[in-house]
């Protein structure tokens, strides 16, 4: 039975994996997916699948959070898993570190700094560390006599590591180590972090780089440890851990800090060569140590190895990277996912017309329009595209709503050719617009308004995500109210003169870390019920492009909630293309005239 599941599923890890899911269960139940993943180690879908083949043989619950049904407690018995001792320990669960009280501040100081930081980019598998981990990690360079003192370089730093150092020191009352360098090719998050570093009385130096190129010369041999927490495939680590060893200092005994998501025991023996060809040693070692906001494949958790420099210590790869880097790239089968609500098929991955699970959520199902998905098998190579891929028919379109509030996003590579999809209105369809939504005109939004913004943008939320939505209006205005901070910038609302905002729209201008080329994203759109909502949010809606046009932008990307058929229904008004997760739009060269 052990070895038919795990054919089913395609396990690398084979029956011994089979074993760990139903050992798990004994233990935790009820237990979710995500409990199990964390447990097991074994990526959500890859859990998610093995349940699925687990009930067939009527061993697990149909009910979730799921249990050993009664033939699946007498299968572990005769097992010889019925035995449950948990020696794990209660103060740390396993971590081996614990915050000590007096870092409590930290802990809540760098939450607040994670509300208003950069967005994290998934494309290049990002996925911010909480701001518990943050602190852990700062506690394992002190533990690990790294700190205090010295210079520590960060290969890349969307985690702001450097932030929690910082803050720390704050705390504590004095500077943990004599300089930070941070390696990045995100400007945005460069930014970010001087900005918030030059009011904690820490040194930290940021460098704008492209980690597949050579670290710049003036960075070599530089430092006395270093951390990372690169892309989460075998040539990832490599790269950046060879950057690591690139800055540090030579000489056996200084360390490196490793986070990595768990991956099967073929792909981490890929891993643990690298770490052996950098001429590292493994000094220690914690299974989710990590905890992360996002990286829902891998239960939200990652490992954080302590490695050693030795005599034999050299990077790896001293010159350009050009292979293929990040999770998205290394992607060769498409897997099946199976929708909750018509049960219908569907093909996702490389080839298939969802490359992502995400990107089939934001399209909803092609049968139905509706979800959730869940996963199943992999798919041969030489199995052909399901129905549903094939001739999806049109969506639904229920009542209105607001639009949701966009996760901040990188420009997608531009279709070619570039054929504009919206102009400029003429004077008479500006005009003739205006007189539809009034008495509502549109201005830049300032303080006065955030009460009103912060409602707008809790209404987004729960568009957007439910019950799991954070849907506190006062939040979302202190939130705003920084970002108002940097820039009031396409920031805009809609109301009637003297009166509180009816409208709110935000379009940011942003730059693609990997090509340069400048774009906007559309981060809001809601209007309250008025009797002329959709006159008013094309009002908004033209305002927000008008700015992008004002400002050179030539290309224009935005996301919505599957479910918001009206919001789509605008995009779409106004030209915008679906390119799976995103839509984008392009605008006219120069003045925006024909």
């Amino acid at each position: 039975m052990l070895t038919e599941v795990a054919d089913a599923v395609r396990l690398q890890e084979g029956p011994p994996g089979v074993r760990s899911v139903l050992r798990a269960l004994r233990r935790l139940a009820p237990a979710s997916t995500k409990d199990l993943s964390r447990a097991t180690g074994l990526p959500v879908p890859i859990v998610a699948a093995l349940g699925n083949e687990l009930r067939r043989r009527d061993l697990v619950t149909k009910e979730r959070p799921s249990r050993l049904t009664e033939s699946g407690q007498d299968l572990v018995a005769q097992l010889g898993m019925d035995l449950t001792l948990d020696a794990t320990c209660r103060t740390c669960d396993g971590r081996e570190l614990v915050i000590p009280d007096v870092l409590d501040e930290a802990v809540r100081r760098l939450r607040a700094l994670m509300e208003s930081g950069p967005a994290a980019d998934m494309a290049i598998d990002q996925s911010h560390c909480t701001a518990e981990t943050k602190v852990r990690r700062v506690l394992a360079l002190l533990t690990a006599g790294a700190l205090p003192g010295g210079s520590l370089l960060l290969i890349g730093d969307d985690d702001l590591v450097s932030l929690a150092v910082a803050v720390v020191g704050d705390v504590l009352g004095a500077p943990i180590v004599e300089q930070v360098t941070v390696v990045d090719i995100s400007p945005e998050i460069l930014d970010y972090i001087r900005k918030v570093s030059a009011g904690l009385g820490t040194r930290v130096e940021t460098v704008r780089h492209d980690l597949r190129l050579p670290l710049p010369a003036e960075l070599h041999g530089q430092h006395d440890v270093a951390m990372t927490d690169p892309p989460y495939t075998p040539e990832g680590a490599r790269l950046f851990l060879s950057r690591a060893v690139e800055g540090l200092r030579p000489g056996p005994a200084h360390s490196v800090f490793f986070s990595f998501g768990g991956k099967s025991p073929d792909e981490m023996l890929e891993v643990q060569r690298e770490i052996m060809a950098l001429g590292l040693v493994t000094n220690g070692y914690i299974r989710n140590f990590n905890e992360y906001e996002g990286s829902g494949i891998l239960g939200g958790v990652g490992f954080f190895q302590h490695l050693l420099t030795t005599t034999s210590t050299a990077p790896s790869h001293e010159g350009e990277f050009s292979g293929p880097l990040y999770t998205g790239d290394k992607r060769t089968r498409r897997r099946e996912y199976t929708c909750v609500a018509c049960a219908a098929k569907i093909h996702v991955g490389p080839g298939a017309r969802w490359t992502s699970v995400a990107a089939l959520r934001a399209d909803g199902c092609p049968s139905c329009g509706k979800g959730p998905f869940r996963p199943g098998r992999l798919v041969p190579a030489e199995e052909p595209g399901t129905p549903a891929e094939q001739s999806p028919p049109p969506a639904p379109a229920p009542a209105g709503a607001p639009a949701p509030a966009p996760a901040a996003s990188t420009a997608p590579v531009a279709p070619a050719p570039r054929t504009p999809g919206w102009h400029r209105p003429s004077d008479a369809d500006r005009a003739a617009l205006a007189e539809r939504a009034r008495p509502y005109v549109t201005r830049q939004a300032d303080e006065r308004d955030l009460p009103a913004i912060g409602r707008f943008e809790a209404e987004i939320a729960r568009v957007s995500f439910g019950e799991d939505a954070i849907d506190d209006p006062e939040r979302w205005a202190s939130r705003l109210g920084r970002a108002m901070e940097k820039s009031k910038e396409g920031m805009l609302v809609a109301h009637r003169p003297g009166e509180e905002p009816v409208g709110w729209c935000w379009v940011s201008i942003n730059q693609n870390a990997m090509t340069g080329d400048r774009y906007a994203n559309f981060r809001s759109l809601a209007v309250s019920p008025v009797d002329n909502r959709g006159d008013v949010a094309e009002l908004l809606l033209t305002a927000g492009l008008e700015f992008c046009l004002a400002n050179g932008i030539t290309e224009v990307v935005g996301r919505v909630h599957v479910g918001n058929v009206p919001m789509r229904t605008v995009y779409r008004k106004f030209g915008f293309d679906p390119t799976s997760l995103a839509m984008k739009l392009f605008l006219p060269e120069g003045n925006g005239t024909r």
